[in-house]
This record gives C-alpha cells, structure tokens and sequence, in this order.
C-alpha cells in the first residue's frame, strides 16, 4: 500500500487581505505538526525561514490593494506560494499573472489545499536534499580544495562569473554552489540555461518573454529567463556556442540591467547575478571572431577552471564513486554487503573518463544496479562492465589525432605525478600507494606502463 509522506515541522504563513482563510487554513491542517501564522501585519523572519520549511498561502486580494509587492516578497522571503482568488476550478490562467503556478480556488476544500501542501513540501525537501548534497561535495584533492577555497571567496560577490571546465566536470554544480552561498540572491531562483538548445528564431521569446496577445497563441504573458532570474542567479551554460547575433542583445541587457518584452515598450528592471561557463577557449574564440571581446570582458569579471576528474587524482576518484553506489545501491542494502573490493577501487582509479564525473557516474549507476540487483560484488560480472566501459569510449575521426595528443600529455603528467609520489616517500612503494590512494598492485603497474624504475633517481641525477 502506498502512503503519503509526513507533513511536519512547517510554517504556513498565510495573507488573507479581504479573503476570511487563516482559521480555514488552520483547521484543515490542524491534525499536522504545522505552524498557521497569520502574515498581514507581521514581518516575516528570513531568519526563520532558513532555518524551518515554509511556504505561503496569499490571497490575490492583497494584490489588488496594493499592500504586496510580488517581487520584493519573494526576493526577501525565497519560499513557495499557494494563491488564492474567487475563480471558479476551471478558472482562466488570465485571471492570475502568469508565473503563478500553484494556485486554489477560494472555495478550496480541505483536500484540495492539503494536497498542494504536500506537493510543495516535496519540493522542498528535494531542494534542500540537493542543497545538502552540494555542500557535501567530494574534495579531498588538493586543486578541489582550492577551487571551493575559491567559490567562498566570491560567492558572495555581485559580479558575474565565468566557469572553465572540460565536459562532465561539474559547472552548473559550481555555479549553484555560488548561488546558495549569496547572501542576498541566495535567497532567489537558480535559473539554468542551456544556451547550445535554444532553437533558432525563439531566443528572443525565450530570454526576453512576450506579453499577452504580442503574437499568434500569446494568449497570456510570459516572463523569460531574464525576468525569471531577477533577485537570484542566471546560469548560462555553454555560453561559447551563442551565436554573435545573440551575443549582442545578452550584452546589451547585461549593460542597461533592464529587459523588454516582445509586444511591450516598457522596460522591466532586473536585478541577477549572472554566472556563465563554458568548455570551450573563449580568447581564443574572440580571436577567431566568432565570441564578441566586449562580451567576454563582461562576463569573466572573475573566472573560475574546474579541474578535471584526472587532474584530481585516484583519492577523488575512488571517494566519488563510492559516493555513487551508495546513492544507487542503498544505504541499508550497502550496509549488509562487506566493503568495496580493492581490486574494484583500483580498476576505477586506474581508468580515464574522458566524460570526468559524468561519465564517472554512468559506470557507478550500471554497477551500482547490478550489485543492487544480485546482492553481491559479483567480480566476473563487475570486470565485464569495467572492460566495456574502457572500450567504448567513442572518437570522432576527426579529433583522433587530438585525443591521442591530449592522451600522451595526460600520460606524461601522470607519471610526473607518480614520480613526485615516490621522491615525497623515498621510493618506498607501500607509502606512495597510501599517498596515492591506490593499492600497491596498482602503484606497480602504473611503474611498469610509464616505465618508471627503482634506480631513476640516479639516473635522472647523472642526466
């Protein structure tokens, strides 16, 4: 049988302005562990609201006094709203404004308001799952630790920000940490774009939105994701690959902190933070001509390169996958399993994901459901998966010649890694695998395919 989840320890602040709803309100939440505060003439505690789950409930009558700005409330409070008005259930999306998406008729039943309260209390304990999981992220490495040393130096900065980072790195996970760790746009939406999928001939529409009835099937107002973003963060996401005809109208935005909406001749104010990335050269792409240069000065106010899963080593790798199939397998179905096979931790530190924490976690997923599936580390069937994931790793015949140079630069940077290893522990194997992260079976065979012998320091000091 399934069963609803609990709702509890929640404040409902409810703005009932000429609406009679707080005692409604009240009673039909009272078998809960719900707090009903009735908001009209209190100032709600930011404060409080960090601290306990809460949501608010508003009558659209506050609206049309005029006593409730919807911007201002919901930059200071960041906390779900239920609106409600005198529409009957198949009301008309033009009796609200268009980015309410949670809304009751007010002659909601109980039924009805406790099932929106139960949808929102979902989604906010998904946003604060994904918050926690980012504040946990894995940095044992020492060029992770400095990158996060980074983002809390200008995480509270109202400049934009530039992401560097190969693909599967992680960029929008930096970006969001950025945006939780604002004080002021912190406390507003996170709004992620994809600018390599935005179809031909929709930019405008899509960044700018239109007003009611500006075009064919416009039947109601639309704010794009400038407007979406305003008191929070715009994250744009290969931002590298806009063509140049866009990239003039996001730097003429970005330059007069104002929007105007297709069909509209009144400029709308905003106030964002703007966070892009991209895993492409952008000085070089100004150089070639087709990244406009007054654009890139603009955006990498600061700059920030998310270093790849190589770059971070065996210690990272092997405490991210591990952080995988937990997630997948299950902490209690994890538990009743004996630890991680070495020789599975090793094979993982010893293989290059082209992809980085992407393609990382596709592994974990494919042998985090086998072993989920079959209660066991089942080795003949994980080295199969190991073996199909090290051969399947797709070139385009154009780039071979590339990757294989890219390849010989990565090999040559591990072995200079591994030989610094060595020297910091006086050649003694047992000690530089521990320092390493990795079993010294593995520390032997990384000797032999980078041809790394005991007698090298002297060599290298006769050369």
């Amino acid at each position: 049988m399934r069963t609803n989840p609990k709702i509890e320890e929640l404040d409902i602040y409810v703005w009932e302005g000429k609406a009679d709803i707080v005692d409604r309100v009240a009673r039909c939440m009272a078998s809960f562990d719900v707090e009903v505060i009735r908001a009209d003439d209190i100032a709600i505690s930011p404060e409080r609201t960090a601290l306990r789950p809460s949501l608010a409930i508003i009558s659209v009558s506050v609206i049309d006094s005029g006593a409730l700005l919807m911007r201002d409330w919901q930059a200071a409070h960041g906390i779900p709203v239920v609106w409600v008005g005198a529409a009957p259930r198949d009301h008309d999306p033009a009796t609200y404004p268009a980015d309410y998406s949670h809304i009751l008729p007010l002659d909601f039943t109980c039924a009805e308001l406790r099932g929106m309260v139960m949808k929102l209390v979902l989604q906010l304990r998904a946003h604060s799952a994904k918050t926690h999981e980012s504040d946990a992220m894995i940095a044992n490495s020492e060029c992770m630790q400095a990158l996060l040393h980074e983002v809390d130096t200008f995480a509270d900065c109202d400049t934009s920000v530039l992401v560097h980072g190969e693909t599967g790195v992680g960029k929008e996970r930096i970006a969001q940490l950025l945006h939780e760790k604002h004080t002021r746009y912190g406390q507003g939406p996170f709004v992620a774009v994809n600018c390599g999928a935005i179809p031909d001939g929709l930019f405008e529409s899509l960044f700018f939105g239109h007003s009611k009835g500006s075009f064919t099937g416009a039947v109601v107002a639309h704010k794009g994701y400038f407007e979406q973003s305003d008191g929070g963060t715009l994250f744009l996401d290969e931002i590298g690959d806009l063509p140049l005809y866009q990239q003039v109208k996001l730097l003429r935005v970005l330059e007069d902190s104002a929007v105007t909406r297709i069909g509209s001749a009144t400029p709308v104010k905003l106030d964002f933070r703007l966070v892009a990335a991209t895993n492409k050269h952008l000085p070089q792409l100004v150089k070639d001509g087709t990244f406009r240069a007054d654009l890139y000065y603009r955006l990498a106010v600061i700059e920030l390169k998310i270093p790849s899963l190589e770059e971070r080593g065996a210690v990272d790798k092997i405490a991210i996958f591990k952080a995988f199939i937990a997630q997948i397998v299950g902490s209690e179905r994890l538990a009743a399993l004996p630890d991680l096979p070495y020789w599975l931790a090793d094979a993982v530190a010893d293989t290059y994901f082209p992809g980085n924490v992407r393609e990382l976690r596709n592994l974990a997923e494919r042998i985090g459901v086998t072993v989920r599936q079959i209660g066991a580390w089942d080795a003949a069937r994980l080295q199969r998966l190991l073996a199909l994931a090290r051969t399947s790793q797709p070139v385009p015949a154009e780039s071979a010649a590339e990757v294989l140079v890219d390849r010989s630069k990565w090999d040559m940077a591990e072995r200079n890694r591994v030989l610094a290893a060595l020297d910091a522990n006086g050649w003694r194997r047992q000690d530089t695998a521990l320092y390493l992260g990795i079993s010294r079976k593995v520390l032997w065979e990384k000797m032999r395919k980078y041809q790394i012998f005991d007698e090298e320091p002297e060599t290298r000091e006769s050369e």
